[in-house]
């Protein structure tokens, strides 16, 4: 009799969950490692994929790069920020088209061993390697179409700058830039504080005022500034973040350029509530810029 119940119960169970029963396919987090001949040691990486990945082999996807801030590691955005989440909701609704998340790991995540930020600097060639060994490694294996148009990079804090740097710096690779509590450059308080000029903090800071994206602004000749207009500008930062003043004059730059910039001051700080939000604007947004629109 308890044999009979049993079966009686699980048939309801898939009867009230089609998708179990029929195998429908789920999206993904997949972690892997990329060994970098630039650094010299492995990487550790984090792709959320969409839920059609494994079922049409032969369609390719737009990818968005999502990367991480100081203290933290390629993993905060599946964890923290709950990535995979806003992605299936999205696409659910239409708000998003499918895409690949791809987080990369520019930080150790431990406090006493973190590292050194998205910039090329004395020891660390981060950039380089994002550029000639991770960025293509992602496209080959995970099918991305692999062009500007499909292309955009996001992040928070350290890694808003970085998205923001990337995008000045390398106008040809990326359709669009989303920047949530950006490090725009070195904020005058609430900044890390170091002791040690020699020290890796020390290293991250000289490396964020040599590439403060609003100088670059400032400082572009209208040939710049045109290569700035082909990418979509996207700045997102809380009314209490410690980063807001930085990052008002970095709109303010775009601005005085006349570089078109979406700007949305909301109620947050610099945590995680916030940027988790942000993403609810960020993949909209870089949806509408891979369908060109």
């Amino acid at each position: 009799m308890k044999s009979v119940v049993i079966i009686l119960l699980l048939a309801g169970l898939f009867r009230a969950c089609p998708a179990a029963a029929q195998g429908n396919p789920q999206s993904r987090i997949v972690t892997d490692t990329i060994y970098s001949e630039v650094l010299g040691e492995k990487r550790a990486y984090t792709i959320c994929l969409p839920r059609g990945f494994y079922t049409d082999k032969e369609k390719t996807y737009p990818v968005l790069y999502l990367l991480h801030g100081m203290w933290e590691s390629n993993a905060i955005w599946a964890e923290r920020g709950h990535a995979l989440d806003v992605l299936d909701r999205l696409t659910a609704s239409g708000e998003a088209c499918e895409m690949v998340l791809a987080a990369p790991n520019a930080g150790g995540g431990n406090p006493e061993i973190y590292q050194n930020g998205y910039f090329d600097m004395p020891g660390w060639k981060y950039e380089t390697f994002f550029f000639t060994e991770f960025l293509p490694h992602i496209e080959r294996k995970y099918r991305i179409k692999g062009d500007k148009r499909h292309r955009a990079v996001a992040g928070l804090s350290m890694g808003g700058g970085g998205s923001a740097s990337y995008g000045q710096r390398h106008p040809d690779m990326f359709c669009a830039v989303y920047a949530m509590s950006a490090l725009m450059d070195i904020p005058e308080r609430g900044a890390a504080r170091f002791d040690n000029p020699d020290g890796k903090l020390a290293k991250l800071t000289r490396s964020v005022i040599e590439k403060s994206c609003v100088k670059y602004v400032r400082e572009s000749d209208e040939a710049r500034k045109e290569q700035l207009r082909s990418v979509a500008w996207f700045v997102d930062c809380g009314d209490d973040d410690f980063l807001l003043d930085r990052n008002i004059e970095f709109f303010r730059a775009m601005r005085e350029a006349d570089i078109p910039c979406q700007f949305r001051v909301r109620d947050g700080g610099h945590d995680w509530e916030y940027w988790h939000s942000a993403l609810y604007l960020c993949l909209p947004f870089v949806s509408r810029m891979f369908s060109g629109q």
